[in-house]
């Protein structure tokens, strides 16, 4: 996202935006007394929380959506910006030879299917601008300014959640 948004206002004013604060929270939800092991998700982790969620605000911009994480399925809802694809598909075996998304149990059902995964997870585009960069001399737009933003960002949602979920300034450096 930080990318994003560097990208996105670069183009639109010329500069990167940077991320202002962050709310975040983190639960060791398998560690619950009443959790019950549906043998769905890893539970033999020590000393890490399983759940976390961060909120970072910048100036501008929107996201809308609802998800759901329990002990035996996880749902979201994405009112904007929308899926790009969605298959339903009865019966698991009609998808036998078909690709449909990485990590997914099973292709009975819906899915969020990728027309073209590699290019909707910005693979070949990850690739080019490298490429360009080391022929063109374009810029590099993964630099040690972002890496500095998104290190200090994560350290401030740590902060905020050791605060119970206050609102944290995001430091940059």
């Amino acid at each position: 996202m930080l990318y994003l948004k560097k990208v996105e206002v670069r183009a639109l004013l010329g500069k990167p935006i940077h991320p202002k604060t962050v709310t975040a929270r983190t639960h060791s939800l398998t560690r619950l007394d009443d959790f019950q092991d549906k043998g769905h998700l890893q539970t033999a982790y020590h000393d890490v929380e399983d759940f976390a969620m961060i909120h970072v605000t910048f100036e501008g911009g929107i996201h809308n959506w609802l998800e759901v994480c329990a002990n035996n399925h996880r749902t979201i809802c994405d009112l904007n910006p929308s899926d790009m694809m969605q298959t339903y598909n009865p019966v698991d075996a009609q998808f036998d030879d078909i690709y449909v998304v990485e990590k997914t149990g099973t292709k009975q059902g819906w899915a969020n299917t990728e027309p073209d995964e590699d290019f909707t997870l910005g693979f070949p585009q990850e690739v080019e601008a490298f490429c360009r960069t080391v022929a063109y001399g374009d810029p590099v737009e993964s630099d040690s300014q972002l890496a500095a933003d998104t290190i200090s960002t994560v350290y401030s949602g740590y902060l905020s959640a050791e605060q119970d979920g206050a609102q944290v300034a995001v430091e940059l450096l």
